[in-house]
């Protein structure tokens, strides 16, 4: 099966190229996946993601990692359409995908087809390791985090917020130290990555 991954900085400023990206998509089920941002002050797009996915006629099931049962989650991300994981916290998303196994269940389904999409942490969490962002977001917040390796369902690593305040500053920092080293994609507010099979493409609305 075709990998499909639609990643993004601010998924609700670019809500409407996934729906031409993925058509048929109205009364699909989406496991939404909040984790990364229950360590954060700042939540605000967990709701306007929801609200985004909603609008669109999708229904949204949530699942809080953190508190959820391994039935529960097995449950969740094996029987909906479409996963979607929100920003926040790279390192404490990652933690908790490993400690509940929802890393190898979210894998498994994204490589047999299911569309995934990520937001901000989200997005990040899909390169083959999430050290690069520690400029942007702090490690401390997962104290039982054993390494940086994440899902590596793509071979790239997604830079969210390139250009935008309040991680101007930071994202410029992550492109001078690591642009020789790794494949980097930077994306704006107003940009997504679209994966499909072995195609990828950065659009802008």
């Amino acid at each position: 099966m075709n990998k499909k991954l639609f990643l993004s900085s601010s998924f609700e400023d670019v809500a409407d190229i996934l729906f031409s990206f993925e058509e048929n998509i109205k009364g699909k089920k989406v496991t939404f996946i909040p984790t990364a941002s229950i360590v954060e002050e700042v939540v605000f797009f967990v709701d306007s993601g929801k609200k985004s996915l909603e609008k669109f006629g999708l229904i949204v099931d949530e699942l809080e990692l953190s508190t959820a049962s391994a039935k529960e989650i097995e449950l969740k991300i094996t029987s909906s359409d479409i996963i979607y994981v929100t920003g926040g916290n790279t390192f404490f998303l990652l933690q908790e995908m490993k400690r509940t196994g929802a890393d190898k269940l979210i894998i498994n389904e994204i490589n047999a087809g299911k569309l995934y999409i990520g937001e901000s942490a989200g997005a990040v969490v899909t390169a083959p390791n999430i050290e690069y962002v520690r400029l942007m977001d702090n490690p401390e917040k997962a104290k039982n985090l054993e390494n940086f390796n994440a899902l590596g369902l793509v071979d790239f690593y997604t830079v969210p917020h390139y250009t935008d305040e309040p991680f101007k500053e930071y994202t410029k920092k992550i492109i001078d130290n690591y642009y020789s080293k790794l494949n980097l994609k930077p994306i704006s507010n107003n940009q997504a990555i679209l994966v499909n099979g072995n195609e990828i493409m950065i659009k802008s609305r």
